[in-house]
């Protein structure tokens, strides 16, 4: 999956909790969400750089909740980035691990990176 095609399909699946997200799908968003946290905060300022995260919040949730389940992990364990550090670190953790094969959340989700 490129850059396109996973921008492209977290918006598709703007709130969409369900099925699987692959690893290249949540990083290209994750990189998304940098570049527009840079342009509208330095450059169109903190007003629109707070508009376009709360914007980007929801997507973001869903992405996160479907890549664990890409894991076999429940979507709930989002709630330990409540935990300062330690919680983030886990959720990084688990990101970065490759796809599972087919389990209770669907098929193995499709990526060529």
């Amino acid at each position: 999956m490129n850059f396109q095609e996973a921008i492209q399909t977290c918006f598709k699946k703007y709130a969409d909790f369900n099925g699987r997200a692959s690893r290249s799908e949540y990083w290209w968003w994750a990189l998304f969400n940098v570049i527009i946290g840079i342009i509208s905060g330095m450059i169109l300022g903190e007003t629109f750089g707070a508009i376009a995260s709360l914007a980007l919040l929801l997507p973001s949730l869903a992405v996160g909740a479907r890549r664990l389940h890409d894991i076999g992990k429940s979507a709930w364990f989002l709630l330990l980035a409540l935990i300062p550090l330690i919680g983030g670190l886990v959720l990084l953790y688990w990101f970065v691990q490759p796809s599972g094969e087919a389990n209770e959340f669907g098929e193995e989700a499709t990526s060529i990176a």
